[in-house]
């Protein structure tokens, strides 16, 4: 994508929902800086984590945007303005490589420790893979599968031999989330634990890389993005 976007407000959603015409593009560090504040509310609603969230996260996701192997796609819709047609954010998924100096491997590595996981096996499973550290679709366009283009537009083309998420846990697995990972193939890595900081259950899910060809996205698109949104 170019830069040529937007820095006005964030608006709502399309009130048109016309979800099905959402295209997937992908967003380099720059890009992903431009679109920040929108990526940010859409992962404050779809968590529903209180308001004033994203100033804690902004951050942090700022920090990834220089780590080893990132990556980043959002998916946007059209937004008719009287000054013509802007790109609406309403999903955003990214990852990097993973590292033992990274919070999220050592916690890893600790829970599979507490299980009692043998050293060669952490190891195994924690030494070479791409985090999918966040992935978010707006809770107005879900349902439409965006989630699952996103998805799969971010592990194409993996160097890596496998990709690690964690996700909360949900009883009965029951929510779009979990789904959408046993669609694509995810097996249980850790179950149940709790990250330090924060009391909620999660399960640590992961999958062999690359993607069966079923998988793969029919078609990515990159380009310019005329505008800003959620």
């Amino acid at each position: 994508m170019d830069s040529g976007m937007d820095s006005t407000p964030v608006p709502d959603a399309p009130a048109t929902g016309d979800y099905g015409r959402a295209r997937v593009v992908t967003l380099s560090p720059h890009d992903a800086t431009l679109w920040l504040p929108a990526a940010l509310e859409i992962y404050v609603i779809a968590m529903g984590y209180p308001r004033g969230t994203e100033r804690h996260r902004g951050p942090m996701w700022r920090e990834h945007l220089g780590r080893d192997g990132y990556a980043a796609f959002g998916a946007v819709v059209p937004l008719p303005t009287a000054q013509g047609p802007l790109d609406h954010l309403v999903g955003v998924a990214y990852g990097y490589r993973g590292d033992r100096d990274q919070w999220w491997n050592q916690q890893l590595r600790m829970g599979l420790r507490q299980r009692g996981h043998r050293s060669a096996d952490i190891d195994r499973v924690s030494a070479d893979y791409f985090e999918l550290t966040e992935l978010h679709v707006h809770p107005s366009a879900q349902g439409h599968r965006i989630g699952g283009r996103l998805l799969a537009a971010l592990l194409t083309d993996r160097p890596e031999p496998r990709v690690l998420l964690s996700t909360p846990e949900v009883e009965g697995e029951r929510n779009r989330a979990w789904r959408l990972y046993r669609s694509f193939g995810f097996t249980d890595v850790l179950r149940d634990f709790r990250f330090s900081g924060d009391p909620r259950p999660f399960a640590v899910l992961g999958r062999p890389l690359p993607l069966e060809p079923l998988l793969l996205p029919g078609s990515r698109t990159s380009g310019p993005s005329p505008g800003t949104g959620r």
